[in-house]
């Protein structure tokens, strides 16, 4: 078959994205417009303001894609847009002007769950490299700041199916990261600065239990994920955690005194950080990152042996920390068992792995319907 060209436009969160792949398998172009600073002063994202960004930035990052790619819109075969999940006005943004594009065009519209997207951005950057021998089944964890979920994915022929065994009860591990990052003035987004700083801290200063999770959750009943073993996570348990040791070690004085200081700097470094944290705020956050790091290695591994699965995907923003890549790649050493990551660009929200995700779809004529709509809850299956 000859190669087919995929506009995809990702606008789940706070990030406008748009990129030109090749049969699922090679970045053409890839343009990502983030709203860091937007959100900044508030120190997490604000639904309304990311949707009325969306809406300034979605016509030149899309402009910027194809003129990157060296294509026009006529030139592409088809367009993909994330559906689901995520924020429900950032996500018509991006579906309304697609379906949009599509029409006006004659060009077919592919449906994708960004969930899936980050699974097919570790695929895509696999074929890019010659891979095209990976073993089956697979067990994705995408852990991100609104997800952390783990996945048995299987292909057969062109089409993907999931199957779900394992998801946060409630706080996703990035959002424990950044929540964590806020209690002690260190910014946003916070999960790059806490790994940033927690190669300067004492990872076993402070000892943070794992989760103990002994009893199914609601929301797993009758489903067929419910027949087999569990593997869920929870985050909100350490965050509290975090907040009992700030308090019982009279460290608001010390996180007030950072938040000043950093205030009269228009764009902190990292190092301005560094500079104004004292020993105890490092073997926190070290402390606080191991925790985390083991708790999401030792599930994924423990589904690993369980389902007998011979490959494992880490995926999504928080796929992008260094001591998760270096533990899960050590531990999984240990086993015999094949890690792999998407680079960090593609592990954060970006529009490649939705033109990648979209291309099985593409060739088995798998197009969105004309009703198609936002689902902020989308479910992988």
């Amino acid at each position: 078959m000859a190669d087919a060209f995929i506009l995809g436009i990702e606008s789940s969160c706070d990030e406008t994205a748009a990129a030109v792949v090749r049969s699922g398998e090679q970045v053409i172009s890839n343009v990502v417009y983030s709203q860091v600073a937007t959100h900044l002063p508030y120190g997490g994202v604000v639904p309304e303001l990311a949707s009325r960004e969306h809406l300034r930035a979605i016509v030149p990052v899309v402009r910027k894609a194809l003129e990157d790619a060296g294509h026009t819109y006529e030139s592409v075969d088809a367009l993909a847009v994330t559906q689901g999940p995520g924020l429900a006005g950032s996500l018509l943004v991006g579906i309304s002007y697609a379906k949009a594009l599509a029409f006006a065009l004659e060009k077919p519209l592919v449906p994708v769950n960004h969930l899936e997207g980050h699974i097919h951005a570790v695929l895509l950057e696999e074929r890019q490299k010659g891979n095209h021998q990976l073993e089956f089944p697979v067990l994705a964890l995408v852990v991100s700041g609104g997800h952390t979920h783990l996945y048995l994915a299987e292909q057969q022929a062109a089409a993907w199916t999931y199957r779900n065994i394992g998801h946060t009860r409630d706080d996703a591990a990035g959002e424990a990261f950044d929540k964590v990052a806020k209690l002690l003035a260190l910014g946003y987004p916070g999960g790059p600065m806490i790994d940033y700083l927690a190669r300067s801290g004492n990872p076993t200063a402070v000892n943070f239990p794992l989760s103990q999770i002994k009893h199914r959750d609601r929301r797993d009943s009758g489903t067929p994920a419910a027949q087999g073993p569990r593997f869920d996570f929870s985050y909100s348990g350490i965050k509290t955690s975090v907040l009992r040791y700030i308090e019982t070690q009279g460290m608001k004085d010390t996180i007030e005194a950072r938040r000043f200081a950093l205030a009269g700097v228009q764009r902190p470094a990292p190092a301005d950080y560094l500079a104004n944290c004292d020993r105890r705020t490092l073997d926190l956050v070290a402390s606080f990152q191991r925790a985390m790091v083991r708790d999401l290695v030792e599930k994924t591994l423990a589904a690993a042996r369980e389902y007998n699965v011979a490959t494992v995907f880490v995926t999504g923003g928080v796929a992008a920390n260094s001591e998760v890549r270096q533990t899960f790649a050590s531990a999984a050493a240990s086993e015999g068992l094949p890690v792999y990551f998407p680079s960090r660009p593609l592990s954060t929200d970006n529009a490649a792995m939705i033109a990648a995700a979209a291309y099985p779809k593409f060739l088995a004529g798998r197009f969105a319907p004309d009703d198609l709509s936002a689902e902020a809850s989308l479910p992988l299956r």
